[in-house]
């Protein structure tokens, strides 16, 4: 089995009110590319990937009038993709919604969320104390991580938790003493929904679950300048440190073994400023030790640094049109 995340950039934009693709000349979100560029490349990277399920990132939005469900399965049938069933658990409002493409002749998939007194369901509030002043904050999630029970051909049971968490820009500041103050709270926003999700996945490692936590983290050793402030980054809570109940993905235990040197990154870039490209690992794929034993094969799909993605010209240029993040995946015996 394959399961893949991947963030696309902004793929809101390519659908209109009826939820239909805009394949025209007209510029998307992307730098550069206009939508029929993007669909087009998004529609080479899907084909390929080839997987049986995928945590979409920034999926088309969901409210009133739009309908993520109907948009994503709609792209589905346009490029004939056997994942051309999708779900979503609790819509938000930033037009970035979080949700899975599946194959129905594959696996069965249903939202299933859970909650706790230490822990509540993600569509909630989260109390806790933020600032050590000894009052609770609350803290909510702007993009509420989809909980999903995905059961096999064979009967096994999935748990998979599609996340994006993300600090906010510092909005508002006026100046550099604002910047700070502004994003320090917000880092701590941030680090308070990463402890919200670690106790979720304790409590399904408890229960002996087999559990997959994917998505964007927006996070990780060496991204963030207060992460020394701070001591930890998401990825390293969600995670788990040294002992048990720690999840796994080997580009994240390989960027937090070393300072130095080269790491896996998932992501690009265009900063304006300094005329280059930065690349970041954001993206990961977290898996329990229950399933270490089922043959786990991890790649990312990055069109520079995958020999295979490198040797396609059609892909990598797929691959660098259709977002800024790269699709990781995730190979299962199951």
């Amino acid at each position: 089995m394959r399961i893949a995340t991947y963030n696309v950039e902004w793929f809101t934009g390519l659908f209109d009110e009826q939820d239909q693709l805009i394949k025209d000349g007209s510029w998307s979100s992307r730098r550069d590319v206009t939508k029929a560029e993007q669909i087009d490349a998004l529609s080479v990277v899907f084909q390929t990937l080839d997987s049986d399920a995928i945590m979409v990132i920034e999926a088309p939005d969901q409210n009133g009038r739009r309908s993520t469900v109907a948009a994503l399965e709609g792209f589905a049938n346009a490029f004939d993709l056997r994942t051309n069933k999708a779900i979503i658990g609790f819509s938000n409002d930033t037009q970035q919604e979080i949700a899975l493409l599946y194959d129905p002749d594959v696996v069965r998939v249903k939202h299933n969320p859970h909650g706790s007194f230490d822990a509540p369901r993600f569509d909630q509030e989260f109390h806790i104390d933020l600032d050590v002043d000894e009052n609770q904050d609350i803290v909510q999630f702007s993009k509420p991580p989809l909980e999903l029970e995905l059961t096999t051909l064979t009967n096994q049971t999935l748990r998979l938790i599609g996340v994006h968490l993300k600090s906010k820009a510092p909005h508002g500041a006026r100046n550099a003493a604002d910047v700070m103050r502004i994003s320090i709270a917000n880092r701590r926003k941030q680090l308070a929904q990463a402890i919200w999700l670690r106790r979720r996945v304790v409590r399904y490692l408890e229960a002996n679950e087999h559990l997959i936590v994917l998505g964007d983290l927006n996070d990780g050793p060496g991204l963030d300048e207060y992460e020394d402030l701070f001591g930890r980054s998401s990825v390293e809570i969600v995670m788990g440190e040294k002992g048990k109940n720690c999840l796994h993905d080997p580009h994240a235990r390989a960027a937090l073994s070393r300072r130095l040197g080269a790491k896996p990154t998932t992501s690009r870039f265009y900063i304006h400023k300094d005329k280059r490209f930065l690349q970041a690992l954001l993206d990961y794929i977290m898996v329990s030790e229950s399933l270490r034993s089922k043959r786990p094969e991890w790649r990312i799909w990055h069109p520079f640094d995958d020999q295979a993605c490198w040797h396609d010209p059609k892909l990598r240029q797929a691959l660098l049109t259709a977002s800024d993040h790269f699709p990781v995946t995730l190979d299962l015996d199951i």
